[in-house]
């Protein structure tokens, strides 16, 4: 796959007309009560417009706390389980981050609200086109997205603090440990397709470490040092 940078459209926060902070609000207090304590992730979510980026379908449902599908196949994840990943990547707002698997949007714009600046790559293209348009909607502007194989990174702009892979896949792609800065942290689920173990690898100057921190349970990474589409 040849990857393709999509330019930005679209421009404008949520403005006046969002009337969903309450639901905002609500899910806050959720995470909370699951025992998410670290404020800045909980104010992530309280500023984050999760219905941007939800079909009309389901955007009644937007601020539970559930996955729900995006089309093609695709979820945006549960919000406790998105919550759970940025707390374990421990972002200080000085970060310069790689996502893999951009799905809706969603989790990037959250990364946006947390990190100094977020590259994201979705291998969708039509997923990569519709979440480029929410994140903008959202008001992020130091987010950017490409349409290409995520197990292959984004080469250019690496090093990077932080790694976040959005799907779960048989390994730890080599290209992404290369790509991690001296002192970086990568949060992968790793095993088998619907059965994995969310990982953090840490890099320092001795090599990489892993840590298992849990089950995890994520779509396929698929790609060159995935799994077959």
């Amino acid at each position: 796959m040849v990857p393709r940078r999509l330019s930005p459209e679209g421009g404008g926060g949520v403005g006046g007309g969002d009337t969903y902070g309450g639901y905002r609000v609500r899910l806050v207090e959720t995470l909370r009560l699951k025992g998410i304590r670290d404020l800045a992730v909980l104010k992530a979510f309280a500023e984050t417009p999760r219905h941007l980026f939800v079909p009309e379908a389901v955007r009644h449902r937007a601020y539970e706390d559930v996955a729900l599908p995006i089309g093609d196949g695709q979820t945006i994840s549960q919000p406790f389980t998105q919550a759970r990943y940025l707390v374990a990547l421990r972002l200080t707002g000085k970060e310069k981050v790689l996502e893999i698997g951009t799905g809706s949007g969603y989790q990037t714009a959250l990364l946006g609200a947390l990190a100094a600046t977020v590259f994201s790559v979705e291998r969708v293209e039509s997923l990569a086109r519709a979440a480029q348009q929410a994140v903008r909607q959202a008001g992020a502007t130091n987010v950017s997205v490409l349409h290409g194989d995520g197990t292959l990174g984004w080469s250019a702009y690496a090093p990077y603090d932080a790694i976040l892979v959005a799907a779960g896949g048989p390994e730890i792609p080599r290209p992404l440990v290369e790509q991690l800065a001296p002192g970086g942290r990568l949060l992968i689920p790793v095993g088998a397709r619907g059965a994995q173990t969310l990982t953090l690898v840490e890099r320092d100057d001795a090599g990489t470490r892993q840590i298992p921190l849990g089950e995890a349970r994520f779509v396929p990474l698929v790609g060159e040092h995935g799994f077959d589409a």
